[in-house]
């Protein structure tokens, strides 16, 4: 790997970009000084991994649900009905993921680790953050794998056109109106949703932020805020916390897509690609396929495997076993009552003793790239590092 060490962007420079959360716990920096050097054929490979994994779950979402295989990918049973709606319906359009990905460099060959398709975040530092420290480095911003923010607010447009083609959005714009929500107390959770409000907003569409308690919903009537009715939520809760935490708010949204007066983002479909016990469903479809790890709901024979949780985030509960399944390296959580998955054991790109994880933006097709720096286990401590095509 070829790594420049360049200057680092300030406390002060990054609170003025709306970078709250630029401190970890242990007082060290979040954002990194560093830059990886990323060749074109590197960047094109990534890209087209990205869009080849998507139409993969796309596929392999349609299975799930022909074969009622909702117990094994561990959805609530109360989000089943929703999930086949949103699926059945087209308007119900996926706005963004983000697939975690090993591999990519030195000739090393990409492998998918899972798909953050309902909730990701990092969404600000790859569009935005990565953009200044090139900047800030006298480096030509533009020499980057990034065009989210404008991937993005083309599929704000989609959810109206529902097609490929944006250029007849305006004959078809009648002011639909998007309300942006995420939950109080999390800096980094709202400056994500505030800046997909912004993307939206410079794209043709009416929009309001409020907090997800600010929101008013009614079964027959819709989503208010401030008494103004809203056509899409997007709201910055994974689907299934929604379920498990807030029962009465599921039922009421259940109602709401029943009755056809909102629209949801991200759609309750992305439950099932949020799912990490998907990546058996996937290796059963694609046995061997180059882009995939072996990945099985029982531990694997005689092989050095990652255990984890099939919804789960920031590295916590998954383990590192060895070939006899002992454990090498893990992670408490809060997920253990989630059902486990096993998947083959693939080592990072690795530089000076740390390693560094790829992560590919989706939009209706790959439009970025970012990494996060860290150890074996990607968790809550890790960095976000810019990179530079070359």
């Amino acid at each position: 790997m070829k790594i420049i060490q360049g200057t680092q962007l300030s406390a002060d420079i990054l609170e003025n970009m709306g970078c709250q959360w630029h401190t970890d716990p242990d007082n060290t920096a979040y954002i990194s000084n560093e830059i990886i050097e990323v060749t074109q054929e590197e960047a094109d490979q990534f890209y087209e991994a990205g869009n080849e994994l998507y139409e993969m779950y796309c596929e392999a979402g349609e299975y799930v649900i022909k074969n009622d295989l909702f117990f094994e990918l561990d959805i609530p049973q109360i989000l089943i009905d929703p999930i086949k709606q949103s699926w059945e319906e087209e308007v119900h359009w996926h706005l963004y993921g983000r697939f975690d990905l090993a591999g990519g460099l030195d000739g090393k060959p990409i492998k998918l680790l899972e798909f953050n398709a309902d909730t990701p975040t990092m969404l600000y530092e790859s569009a935005v953050i990565q953009w200044a420290v090139l900047k800030a480095n006298g480096m030509d911003e533009n020499l980057q794998f990034n065009n989210l923010f404008e991937s993005l607010g083309e599929n704000f447009q989609r959810m109206i056109t529902l097609g490929e083609d944006v250029s007849g959005f305006d004959s078809v714009y009648e002011g639909w109106k998007i309300l942006f929500s995420s939950i109080r107390g999390s800096g980094e959770e709202e400056r994500t949703v505030r800046f997909l409000q912004e993307i939206a907003s410079s794209y043709g569409f009416n929009t309001q932020f409020c907090y997800v308690d600010e929101a008013v919903l009614s079964a027959q009537d819709g989503l208010f805020y401030d008494e103004e009715n809203y056509e899409f939520w997007f709201k910055l809760i994974p689907w299934e916390n929604i379920a498990i935490d807030e029962p009465e708010m599921a039922n009421l949204i259940k109602e709401m897509m029943a009755n056809k007066n909102t629209i949801f983002l991200n759609p309750a479909y992305t439950l099932l690609f949020q799912s990490k016990r998907m990546l058996k469903i996937l290796w059963d479809l694609f046995p061997n396929h180059p882009l995939l790890l072996e990945t099985s709901y029982d531990p694997l024979h005689n092989k050095k495997q990652v255990k984890k949780t099939a919804f789960g985030r920031e590295g916590a509960n998954i383990e590192i076993l060895d070939s006899s399944l002992k454990l090498i390296e893990g992670n408490k959580g809060i997920y253990a009552n989630h059902k486990p998955i096993y998947q083959e054991f693939y080592e990072l790109n690795s530089h000076d003793g740390h390693f560094y994880q790829p992560n590919v933006f989706y939009a209706y097709e790959s439009c970025a790239l970012g990494f996060r720096k860290g150890g074996k286990i990607i968790d809550n401590y890790s960095k976000f590092v810019s990179h530079k095509l070359i």
